[in-house]
């Protein structure tokens, strides 16, 4: 008999993971929140009772340690995934194999639901490693846990992104403003209806051993999008389209430095939209009625326009 409601995170303790984390505590899960560093989770412990939220340290790389994390676990949630390699082979280690690693454990352990947070562009056949290694753990999943859902989100925005966060940042220092690949088209969506998805993935039925898209409900080409962090923040900064051969230049000098602001690979990722595909299943079929960016960014990027966020905004 079950005697309490027990959820493991991989990846909790990041930027999708806390509001995921948040939800779950709600729902009265003991969560645990797996990866190598227990302190990053600290924070998340304020969002449940006492001992409700707990860090769990684990060597991802032992099965051993990642049967331990899902152990009498209900539910299990993967959000491991990078964006630029480290190490060569760090694409394929941590998005190609870890999703079946962990699914294997979870239907050894008797998991009942299991939700893998992929990305729209999953491709076996994407020039993008990256898209390559997200198509790879999603089927090393569902071979061994078959009921898993999958969703791939766009572009994820919210308080504390790296996207609209950075180019706003950018703004503010730069008298232009960059546009890469500006035709290359996008459809946001807000971190808290993709951590709504997710639960409703775990807790509604017929998700079972299905696939989702997750945008939101504009999409924009990447031109627009640098138009639209430059209306928010009151900025006039000249829109600048870079050269393709000053970006391949910056991509290849860029993986010589600890964190590189562009890779050949997502160069590559950048050469195909990245929108919801034609007739894919989604945030309606969840439930989910998406929130716009320009009904929540201009809240978070106010402190990137002069004065703080006290200036006028600039008319749209």
């Amino acid at each position: 008999m079950v005697t309490r409601k027990v959820a493991t995170v991989f990846g909790g303790a990041g930027f999708i993971g806390r509001q995921i984390v948040q939800r779950l505590a709600r729902q009265e899960y003991v969560v645990r929140v797996v990866g190598r560093n227990p302190e990053a989770a600290r924070a998340l412990m304020t969002q449940g009772k006492v001992g409700q939220v707990v860090g769990l340290p684990a060597d991802l790389r032992e099965d051993s340690a990642i049967a331990r994390a899902v152990a009498e676990s209900q539910v299990v949630v993967n959000l491991i995934g990078i964006l630029a390699e480290k190490k060569q082979g760090d694409f394929q280690r941590l998005q190609g194999e870890l999703p079946g690693r962990i699914g294997r454990a979870a239907a050894a352990a008797g998991v009942w639901r299991m939700v893998h947070l992929s990305a729209i562009g999953a491709d076996a056949q994407s020039p993008s490693a990256y898209a390559r290694s997200k198509a790879a753990g999603e089927a090393a999943l569902l071979a061994a846990f078959p009921r898993a859902t999958i969703l791939r989100p766009s572009i994820v925005f919210g308080p504390d992104d790296k996207f609209f966060n950075r180019f706003a940042g950018i703004a503010r220092l730069l008298p232009f403003m960059p546009v890469v690949r500006g035709k290359t088209r996008f459809q946001p969506a807000y971190v808290g209806d993709v951590a709504d998805a997710v639960l409703a993935a775990l807790t509604q039925e017929g998700t079972e051993g299905r696939i989702y898209e997750l945008g939101g409900p504009r999409v924009a080409t990447f031109r627009e999008l640098m138009a639209f962090v430059l209306d928010v923040t009151g900025r006039h900064n000249r829109l600048v389209d870079v050269p393709e051969g000053l970006l391949r230049l910056q991509a290849r000098l860029g993986e010589c430095l600890p964190n590189p602001p562009l890779t050949r690979d997502q160069l590559a990722q950048l050469g195909r939209d990245n929108v919801v595909s034609p007739g894919a299943l989604g945030f309606a079929e969840l439930g989910i009625e998406p929130k716009s960016m320009e009904l929540v960014v201009p809240d978070y990027l106010s402190r990137f326009r002069r004065g703080g966020g006290h200036g006028r905004r600039a008319s749209t």
